[in-house]
This record gives C-alpha cells, structure tokens and sequence, in this order.
C-alpha cells in the first residue's frame, strides 16, 4: 500500500469510531505534506464527512487569515483542493484572494470562486467568504459576488442564472477548522441544510 493510500486509510479509520479524536486526527493532518494530504483527504466518503462536521463544531476558531495567510499578496490567489460528497466531480477547487481594500492582517472579506470540470456549464461560483457573526466559522456566500477579481480568473458572474442557479443559487456554505490546512465544510440553500458536506486542503 503507497504511503498516500495509508495516510486516507488513517483519516477513513479515525472518522470511523465512536468518539473522534480530533486534536490527534489534526496533529496527524498536519503531519503530513501536501500532496499526501490532498489525496488522503480525497479518500474520505460521505459519511466520515458528516462525522467530522460533527465533531469540528466548536473545536477550533477559523478566521479568514487562515484561509489566505497575510503572507500572500494581494490578489494573489490561494488554492484550497477539495473533496464533495456529490454523487460525481467530487474533486473541485475553491480558489480565494485578499481584494485590494482589505488589511491583510485583518481582512473583512475574501473573494473567491470554484474551479471545477463541470464549470463551463455551471460557472465559475463566485463567492465572497465573511467571518460568521455568532460562530468562529466561515461563511462562503453565493448570493454575493465580487465586483472585480484577478486578471487570470474567469469572468464574473452572479449565481441566479442558467444552471449557476441549479449548482450555487441562493446557498452559503459553512466552513470550520480541522487542522492547519484542512477545512470541513456544509452547504446550506435558503437557509436549509443540504445534508451536503465538503473537506478542503489550503495549499502550503
């Protein structure tokens, strides 16, 4: 077995008991390097994925910062590789960036968009990520987009048209702390969860 499948199989076997150790299950994520980390989490099903949702709620605050380190320059973009529990293209990207008006110590806002094989037909999925206001989560919200974005991303689109309506219209994803790098994260439309859920991997 390659140390890729072992590290997923580790995850997969962490998530599958009764009590989830989250601070080892962390400590063990951040252990590993990036790529490693990209596949393993890529190896987790639907149902460890609601197990970690579960088990994140309250464990550690996530913050903007975390999701594009003040280190990265301004319009920079910062890749977060990422597995769905969507019946097919579950492997997808959120690719965020700092705008021009936000500190970069303390950002109020992030922009960002999805990048996807099925964008074409869909769209990008634009997206502005604000820090929750009664939780220490994060709040990636579809129905706002950003009036600019880098040079090298595609172009802009609102999410209520075509097939954007169908695929992010009108839903806000939540986003919680696992480790360093890897996020968990639940999509809700109008307010309802989807019973949908995501895990992402910020690139180093």
């Amino acid at each position: 077995m390659s140390m890729v499948s072992t590290a997923g199989s580790e995850v997969c076997e962490r998530l599958g008991v009764s009590q989830v150790d989250l601070a080892a299950l962390s400590q063990f994520l951040d252990s590993l390097g990036h790529d490693e980390r990209v596949e393993a989490i890529r190896q987790v099903g639907r149902g460890e994925q609601r197990t970690l949702w579960n088990a994140a709620k309250g464990y550690a605050s996530l913050s903007l910062v975390d999701l594009v380190p003040p280190a990265m320059a301004t319009g920079a973009t910062v890749r977060h590789f990422g597995k769905n529990t969507l019946p097919v293209f579950t492997h997808f990207e959120k690719r965020f960036c700092r705008p021009d008006s936000e500190d970069s110590s303390d950002p109020q806002e992030l922009h960002g968009f999805n990048f996807q094989k099925m964008a074409p037909l869909t769209g990008p999925g634009y997206f502005v990520a604000v820090a929750s206001p009664d939780r220490p989560e994060i709040l990636v919200d579809y129905r706002r987009v950003p009036a600019t974005a880098p040079g090298d991303w595609p172009p802009i689109k609102d999410n209520e048209g075509g097939l954007s309506r169908f695929v992010y219209g009108f839903m806000v994803d939540t986003l919680r702390r696992v480790s360093e790098h890897v996020t968990i994260g639940s999509a809700a439309r109008k307010g309802r969860d989807m019973g949908s859920w995501f895990l992402l991997t910020r690139e180093p």
